[in-house]
């Protein structure tokens, strides 16, 4: 098995099973991209062309509004898909750009690699559906939360959800997500500790 794709492969096994020719193929044609902080996978204005799923770090999905201010929608983390599907699927620009908020490693597969697999390997087209779906899900657990509720239960809400993110990603981002300020999350953290 090639060196570094090993979690990929076990994390495609538990959607369905592959063969050891199967295998090979998806190795030979996925890459392994890595993103430094503040670096973007894809970018607002620009037609995605790359589907990947994340194999250590996390990413942010954002997008100005109408006031110029940056608004985080969701965070993806490890072994979660990666993809404007509208882009990708319907060649139309993206309205969001996708940012490393730690450094970031990516299993990368183009609109061509995919084409080549889905006609090679039976079950490929099971298995990205299933992946994606499950993305679509997990996107909507995660697009930014209950805007009733106030800040510090959103806050709570975030922290009892993603207990693993909370320390993984700078405030200004998490402000961003939960809409409140970065002195206001800071405070709400302070008033917690007490």
């Amino acid at each position: 098995m090639s060196h570094g794709t090993n979690s990929l492969i076990d994390y495609l096994l538990t959607y369905n099973h592959l063969t050891g020719q199967q295998i090979s193929l998806i190795e030979s044609v996925v890459e392994i991209v890595h993103l430094q902080k503040g670096e973007y996978f894809s970018e607002a204005g620009k037609i995605v062309r790359h589907f990947a799923i994340v194999k250590d770090g996390i990413l942010r999905v954002c997008y100005y509004d109408k006031q110029g201010n940056e608004v985080t929608r969701y965070f993806i983390e490890e072994n979660n898909l990666a993809v404007d599907l509208n882009s990708f699927n319907y060649q139309i620009p993206s309205s969001e750009y996708v940012e490393a908020v730690i450094p970031t490693k990516l299993y990368v597969f183009s609109k061509t690699s995919l084409v080549k697999l889905k006609e090679t390997i039976l079950v490929w087209e099971n298995i990205q559906n299933k992946i994606v779906n499950t993305a679509l899900l997990e996107k909507v657990n995660r697009i930014s939360p209950m805007m009733a509720e106030d800040s510090k239960t959103r806050y709570l809400e975030f922290h009892n959800r993603y207990p693993k993110l909370v320390n993984r990603i700078p405030l200004n981002y998490l402000a961003s997500y939960i809409g409140v300020t970065k002195h206001t999350l800071s405070r709400i953290r302070k008033e917690l500790l007490k």
